[in-house]
């Protein structure tokens, strides 16, 4: 429906101010904060997109995706036996079988979830997209986060952005599929509520700011941007769409900041791992340093959270 977007016009400098505002909200503190933590923790894709990976690093990773928070900690808490756990594994394509053999020796059921479709700068043929894919399924990735070609958005040329993204989800099968705009790489916000529209159009089950790898990720802007997007669908069609932020994602009050906007954009609805993710691969250090200040009452030292 190009309709929807022909005449897309976003107010800038309203959403620069909104973004400067949410900057100075007050976090919440005490058991609440720790609460808002704990729901974070299940809202990560714990991730390692590092060219030095190995089986050995991807095992430490999904370990700790299954005990993101120390035993002691959560039952300080009385959380031990809610089945806290990160949301996702995110590893490339070739990482996967590691992953998921990890997760099933550990006995449990975390999703894998894979890069693919080009990742991170989507310059590579249709073709070579929709292999990667398939590989990534065929290893068992349940969810794959696929990277759009940012220049079918720059030229505007939304017709052949659909199709590519449909394929993309085509070849995902019963995967989930979360298309990343690499919003720092639009150019516009508009083109981001665009390119947003577009992919939620071609049935990306969420769409996500950023690989990780661009210059700006994940920013407040963009994020309501997407998330107005994700609402205006969700009132066209009826159906929910989830949104991950992704990329310079680090400190728990950030993590807070973020399951805050969604609550306000989006509803209580989101903020489930169904509907909201953050990529992140650092910010569970800070969250579970967090949470034992909190238990504890003191600063953890560096090897009093050694896996984190």
């Amino acid at each position: 429906e190009l309709g929807w977007i022909s005449k897309v016009h976003v107010n800038r400098p309203a959403v620069v101010r909104h973004a400067e505002q949410i900057k100075k909200w007050r976090t919440v503190k005490g058991n609440w904060q720790a609460a808002w933590l704990l729901k974070a923790v299940t809202c990560i894709d714990l991730t390692t997109l590092s060219g030095d990976d190995t089986p050995s690093n991807v095992h430490r990773l999904c370990f700790k995706a299954k005990h993101p928070i120390r035993e002691d900690l959560l039952k300080a808490m009385d959380m031990h036996d809610k089945g806290i756990t990160v949301g996702a594994v995110c590893v490339y394509p070739a990482r996967v079988t590691d992953a998921v053999n990890a997760l099933k020796a550990a006995g449990c059921n975390i999703p894998v979830a894979s890069v693919a479709a080009g990742f991170p700068s989507g310059q590579t043929p249709l073709e070579t997209k929709l292999a990667e894919i398939k590989l990534a399924v065929e290893y068992g990735a349940r969810e794959i986060d696929i990277v759009i070609s940012r220049s079918l958005v720059l030229t505007g040329q939304w017709e052949r952005l659909y199709e590519e993204i449909r394929q993309c989800r085509e070849a995902c099968g019963k995967a989930h599929m979360k298309t990343i705009l690499a919003t720092g790489e639009l150019g516009s916000l508009a083109n981001v509520y665009k390119a947003s529209m577009i992919a939620m159009m071609a049935g990306s089950d969420f769409i996500k700011t950023s690989t990780g790898k661009e210059v700006e990720n994940a920013t407040f802007p963009v994020g309501i941007v997407m998330m107005r997007a994700i609402r205006e669908f969700y009132w066209q069609t009826g159906n929910k769409v989830g949104f991950k932020p992704a990329g310079g994602i680090r400190t728990a009050k950030e993590a807070i900041t973020w399951l805050m906007l969604v609550k306000e954009e989006l509803g209580v609805e989101w903020l489930t791992p169904e509907l909201f993710r953050l990529g992140a691969s650092s910010l569970l250090e800070d969250i579970e340093k967090q949470i034992f200040c909190h238990v504890t009452g003191s600063y953890a030292l560096q090897h009093d959270l050694a896996m984190a």
